[in-house]
């Protein structure tokens, strides 16, 4: 203890935030395990934290891109819906020419291959876009690219399949964009035979 010059006496400063170091090799020893298995401890969860961010931003920036590419892809999807229904419309004129027939005059011939060139062009372009048309006729009928329009029995076709189409499904870029409006075949109803005869003449 000492005093200042008025004769106040003063404690002598002292460490209150260092702890004094043991005196014994096996004692200090000890002090320095435990504070470097402490701050291995805090290193490793630092870099459990660090790693669980970094998985956490990849994800993020994965899910962004891809929302992204599908923006992308899709974003014409109602232009594409719009040109699949003209290439349905080009469908219905081609079907409409009568058949080919020997004796057919060289006009219709001319337009019946004009009209199919139009439209094969016409699907190579769209295909480059990746708008497809899939023709469901004779496939087992699948609610999720077709649509039923009326139900119709069949012993030429198995229950359950697409007998016909009235207009094709479209996809775009592999995702559905018109479902196919077909007739689905059923099984005959038993004992339902054809018309009887007339036997009484």
């Amino acid at each position: 203890m000492s005093t200042d010059p008025a004769g106040v006496a003063q404690t002598p400063e002292t460490d209150t935030q260092t702890p004094p170091l043991p005196d014994s090799p096996d004692a200090l020893l000890q002090v320095a395990s435990a504070r470097i298995a402490e701050l291995e401890a805090g290193l490793a969860e630092m870099r459990e934290r660090w790693m669980r961010a970094e998985a956490e931003t990849q994800n993020v920036r994965a899910r962004g891109q891809r929302e992204v590419a599908e923006a992308r892809q899709y974003a014409v999807q109602k232009f594409a819906s719009d040109v699949a229904e003209v290439a349905e419309t080009l469908r219905r004129g081609v079907a409409a020419i009568p058949a080919a027939a020997p004796d057919e005059p060289p006009l219709v011939a001319r337009l019946r291959e004009g009209f199919e060139g139009t439209e094969r062009s016409f699907l190579a372009a769209l295909e480059r876009h990746g708008i497809a048309r899939e023709d469901p006729t004779g496939a087992l009928f699948d609610p999720n690219r077709h649509q039923a329009m009326a139900e119709q029995e069949s012993a030429e076709h198995p229950p359950g399949t697409v007998m016909q189409a009235w207009s094709q499904a479209w996809l775009l870029n592999g995702r559905l964009l018109r479902p196919a409006m077909v007739v689905v075949a059923k099984a005959p109803v038993a004992g339902v035979t054809g018309p009887k005869l007339d036997r009484t003449a």
